[in-house]
């Protein structure tokens, strides 16, 4: 008898234990659920940390299951899967564009400040012009790239290329435009050494009115362009539906400028993909281009030393399926200024804008977010700023938030005059028109930031973004927060 009750107390003593540590680790997944949603994450978010915190714990599993299946019900999210689950569309292209010739004047001066110094030191003397097109007598852009030397200009006509588009470039002080309007280039199966349209790296290479299109390989890292090693400045130019619209090595003494082009419905759909993916490089200037429609991956990464982010919208739009917007995720030198900046309603993420997520890796990092025009369109939670580690500064001024979301940044951040409004103060925000709609709020006025806060550094803005990718120089001083002065009329 006495074994008997020995064999009975261990059993409901060691229930009581299995008890007790489910009680317990139940209440720290409720406490990281509490903990979490405080931080700005969605329940989806939290629901799927949490699953993988169970995973592998059968008891828990049983018991948590059916209670995270509720949740997802309760929060909507069968139909977001449903909507998920359907297939990413992609449009038919844009039309081609124009030639946009080189900037004179105010307009270029935007830029000049932020360019790497060996851009502004005059290019070698050219040796020769090569023109490439139908009627030409060079008439395939892989021989025209075999036969290029420094210093050459490749002149390709205005069309679209379905044969011998795929080249690998290494040259120096070269330059590479379209002519009489945009050389539209489709892969079609094809690619560069199994990685990209393009291949560049050369030294001072500059590529202007060409679109890069549909490129797939089969590692599912097919890049418009793969840029690998040198200084590369992209004008007017069109990344579409490619597996990544452009992405770049880690070449920390390599620059990356990207001028008035366009980055849409690139993505393999895995979340590793982009329409715009930066690797360790020692800077990147992007001014007045146009982000959107992303397939899962984000509009915009870059793990650059310095960024300086200019005039942009980066709008992931009805459809879009972009998870960042923008991810600076080793932190760095940020200078992001007079962009808009919107989260679509389809993001598989909460977080609008991510800095230092994956740790900070430069000698200074300090993010500077001034005067831009920030729209969180996913309902429920999010962060339009996500610092989630320590070891950053942030000076953030004259921003204009719209929508769901806070700042989570723990330590460093100073904010003036970063102003919340309601939808109602745009003139069309479905339409992603986000012109200020009069007569403007009082509330709504521009402060001049203190010099103080960033020695060296411009914060008020010089223009603003036009649609699609073009940018318009203020004539007056700002008067309003946010990325755009220009009433609706």
């Amino acid at each position: 008898m006495a074994k008997r009750r020995s064999s009975r107390y261990r059993y409901k003593k060691t229930k009581l234990i299995l008890l007790g540590t489910s009680f317990l680790v139940l209440m720290g997944v409720g406490g990281v659920f509490m903990e979490y949603r405080a931080s700005g994450y969605s329940v989806a978010e939290i629901v799927n940390y949490l699953e993988r915190r169970v995973e592998g714990h059968p008891r828990l599993e049983k018991w948590t299951t059916p209670v995270f299946a509720r949740i997802r019900a309760w929060d909507g999210e069968s139909e977001f899967q449903a909507q998920a689950a359907q297939p990413f569309l992609i449009p038919p292209p844009p039309p081609r564009w124009g030639v946009v010739a080189l900037k004179e004047g105010e307009e270029r001066s935007l830029i000049e400040p932020y360019l790497p110094g060996g851009w502004l030191i005059p290019p070698s003397p050219v040796h020769r012009t090569l023109h490439v097109g139908p009627t030409e007598p060079i008439k395939s852009i892989s021989v025209a790239a075999s036969m290029a030397r420094d210093g050459d200009v490749v002149q390709i006509d205005a069309g679209d290329y379905h044969e011998d588009v795929v080249a690998s470039w290494g040259q120096n002080d070269l330059l590479i435009q379209g002519v009489g309007g945009s050389a539209r280039l489709f892969a079609d199966g094809r690619s560069a050494e199994g990685k990209a349209l393009w291949v560049v790296r050369g030294g001072r290479i500059r590529i202007e009115n060409i679109d890069f299109m549909n490129t797939r390989v089969s590692d599912r890292n097919g890049a418009g362009i793969r840029f690998e090693k040198g200084d590369l400045w992209i004008r007017n130019c069109l990344f579409f539906a490619n597996e990544n619209g452009l992405l770049t090595s880690d070449e920390e003494s390599s620059s990356l400028v990207i001028e008035n082009s366009e980055f849409a419905y690139n993505g393999a759909g895995d979340g590793f993909s982009h329409d715009l993916y930066v690797g360790k490089l020692n800077s990147l200037v992007v001014l007045a281009s146009y982000f959107h429609h992303a397939n899962v991956g984000h509009l915009f990464k870059s793990r650059a030393l310095r960024n300086d982010i200019l005039y942009n919208r980066l709008t992931d739009e009805m459809g879009g399926r972009a998870s960042y917007e923008l991810d600076l995720p080793n932190g760095g030198t940020a200078l992001v200024l007079g962009n808009i900046i919107q989260q679509g309603v389809d993001t598989e993420n909460s977080t609008v804008i991510s800095y230092g997520e994956e740790g900070m890796s430069g000698p200074d990092n300090v993010l500077y977010l001034a005067s831009n025009t920030l729209v969180n369109d996913k309902e429920g939670a999010g962060a339009f700023l996500r610092v989630p580690k320590a070891g950053a500064r942030v000076i953030s001024v004259n921003n204009l938030l719209v929508g769901y979301g806070e700042y989570h940044v723990p330590v460093g951040l100073v904010s003036s005059n970063d102003l919340k409004a309601d939808w109602q103060v745009f003139y069309r925000p479905l339409r992603q028109d986000y012109r200020l709609e009069g007569p403007v709020d009082e509330r709504l006025h521009y402060e001049t930031p203190s010099a103080m806060l960033a020695p060296g550094i411009d914060l008020v803005p010089h223009a603003e973004p036009v649609v699609p990718r073009q940018v318009s120089v203020l004539k007056r001083a700002p008067a309003y927060p946010g990325a755009l002065q220009i009433l609706a009329p």
